[in-house]
C-alpha cells in the first residue's frame, strides 16, 4: 500500500514539479556551478585554453581597485535608489488606497514604467536629460537643466538614481498597496474616534502593521539596484570619464571586452555575496520589527 502511494506521489511530481525543477537547474542552478568554477579558471574563450589557477582570480579582484572604486559606487546609488523608489512608492500608494478618483488609472499609469524594458527607459531618459531638458533650462532660464546632466560627474549619477527609481516605483507601489490591504479598518476607525490624527494613524498602526511589505519591497528594490545594467548601458554608458560605472557594468566588461572570464565571474560573485549579505540583513532586522495584526 505504501509503495503504491509513493509511486503515485512520485508520479504527481514527476508530472507537474518537474519540468519546474529542470528548468530552475537549466537556467539559475547549472550556470551558477559553471560560473563558480570559472572563477578557478583563466579560461580563454578565444583559444579555448583553461588551467586551474586556484584563488588567485579572487586575488586579483580584491586588488582590483578600480573594481573596489565601482562596487563603492553601486552602494551609493542602491541606498538613494533604494531610499528614493520606496519613500515614493509607499506614499503614491498611500494616496491611492483612500479613494482617490480615478485611483484604478493612476495605478496603471504608475505600474507602466516598469513594463518597459531597461534598454528602453535608458534611452527615453537619455532624451529627456540630453534634449528636452536643455531646451527648457536655455528657454526659461534654468541654471539646474541649462545643460545636459550626463556631461556632469555628480548630475550623470542623480540621472541614474531618478531613472531607475521611476522604473521601480511602480511594481513596489503595487506591493504597498496589498500590503495596506491587510491593515484591519476597524482599528483605523477607532483611532480616529480616539482623536489619532493623519499622521498618528501613519506612524501607530499603518507601518508598524506594514512591516512585510516593506521587507519585501526593500529586498526587492536592493537586489534590482545592485544588478543594475540595462539602465546604466543605456543612459550614461558608464560615463562622463568612467565616473557613472556600475559592478556590473565593470564586470561585463571585464569578462566578455576584456576576455578576462576569470577574474569577471570572481567578481560578479563578489557582487553576489554583497547584495546577498545586505539584503538578507535588512530582511533579518527588519522582520523584527513585524506585529502581529
Amino acid at each position: 500500500m505504501r509503495s503504491k502511494t509513493y509511486i503515485r506521489n512520485t508520479g504527481t511530481f514527476l508530472l507537474f514539479g518537474a519540468p519546474s525543477v529542470l528548468a530552475f537547474a537549466a537556467v539559475v542552478l547549472i550556470p551558477f556551478l559553471v560560473g563558480l568554477y570559472l572563477t578557478f579558471t583563466n579560461w580563454d574563450v578565444r583559444t579555448a585554453d583553461m588551467s586551474i589557477v586556484g584563488l588567485s582570480n579572487y586575488t586579483k579582484v580584491f586588488h582590483d581597485k578600480v573594481f573596489l572604486a565601482q562596487l563603492w559606487f553601486t552602494i551609493k546609488y542602491v541606498v538613494f535608489t533604494v531610499l528614493i523608489s520606496n519613500v515614493a512608492a509607499f506614499f503614491i500608494a498611500l494616496a491611492l488606497t483612500n479613494g482617490v478618483k480615478g485611483e484604478k488609472w493612476l495605478r496603471t499609469g504608475f505600474f507602466t514604467p516598469n513594463l518597459i524594458g531597461g534598454i528602453v527607459l535608458g534611452y527615453l531618459w537619455q532624451t529627456l536629460f540630453s534634449q528636452i531638458m536643455p531646451y527648457i533650462g536655455n528657454k526659461y532660464g534654468w541654471a539646474l537643466f541649462k545643460s545636459s546632466w550626463l556631461t556632469d560627474t555628480d548630475t550623470a549619477f542623480w540621472a541614474l538614481v531618478i531613472a531607475t527609481a521611476w522604473q521601480l516605483v511602480g511594481y513596489l507601489m503595487i506591493i504597498y498597496i496589498a500590503g495596506f490591504s491587510g491593515v484591519p479598518n476597524d482599528v483605523l476607525e477607532a483611532a480616529s474616534i480616539d482623536g489619532a490624527n493623519g499622521y498618528a494613524r501613519l506612524r501607530r498602526i499603518i507601518l508598524p502593521l506594514s512591516i512585510p511589505a516593506i521587507v519585501i519591497c526593500i529586498f526587492i528594490s536592493i537586489s534590482r539596484s545592485f544588478l543594475t545594467y540595462d539602465i546604466n548601458l543605456a543612459l550614461t554608458k558608464g560615463g562622463p570619464f568612467h565616473s557613472t560605472e556600475l559592478a556590473s557594468y565593470h564586470i561585463v566588461q571585464k569578462a566578455f571586452l576584456s576576455n578576462q572570464y576569470g577574474i569577471g565571474q570572481a567578481e560578479a560573485v563578489v557582487l553576489f555575496a554583497v547584495v546577498a549579505l545586505v539584503a538578507l540583513t535588512q530582511s533579518y532586522l527588519l522582520k523584527k520589527l513585524e506585529v502581529e495584526s
